[in-house]
């Protein structure tokens, strides 16, 4: 009976995982490398598990390109008036296949695209009043026209959702 019931509850859970292979055919077509190119600005938020809004942001974003590794530069304005920065360095793997690193990223962030999608996960080191947390995002990314793009992070810790983070890029 306990068999049966772990089966049929992983069914349910792997029926509602999106995949990327999901978008393949949405338009317009993502390719990282041509949207992340050169200077845009983004505004975004922080909501905790709640829905709250915990934080607001603006980033400054300046990413260039050689063959097929980019280094993009985020600078982030925050609502209560602290900035940060992190500096990603993004590498094409393959087909539509990425990996990334950045100073408070632990490890590689893992990514694919499939028509208009970018799907990202990574371990970030999250430096909360003094301390360090070690926090998973599930970073989804969606290519709405050729200047707007909207990006939904999940965060989480041992399997419990944290929050979210929302971002809209505008590219000039």
């Amino acid at each position: 009976m306990k068999l049966i019931l772990g089966v049929l509850i992983m069914s349910i859970l792997s029926a509602c995982t999106t995949s990327i292979k999901d978008y393949q055919n949405e338009k317009p077509a993502l390719v990282l490398e041509n949207y992340l190119n050169g200077k845009m600005t983004a505004h975004g938020l922080f909501m905790d598990r709640f829905g709250k809004v915990k934080k607001r942001f603006t980033v400054s974003l300046d990413t260039t390109w050689a063959g097929n590794v980019g280094t993009l530069k985020e600078d982030f304005d925050w609502s209560d008036g602290t900035k940060t920065q992190r500096v990603w360095t993004i590498t094409k793997t393959g087909d539509g296949k990425y990996k990334g690193t950045a100073a408070d990223v632990d490890g590689d962030a893992i990514g694919e695209s499939a028509g208009n999608a970018f799907h990202w996960s990574y371990t970030m080191n999250l430096d909360v009043d003094g301390s360090i947390y070690k926090v998973s995002f599930d970073d989804w990314m969606y290519l709405v026209n050729d200047k707007i793009l909207i990006n939904k992070a999940v965060m989480s810790k041992f399997g419990i959702r944290l929050g979210e983070v929302l971002i809209t890029f505008y590219k000039p």
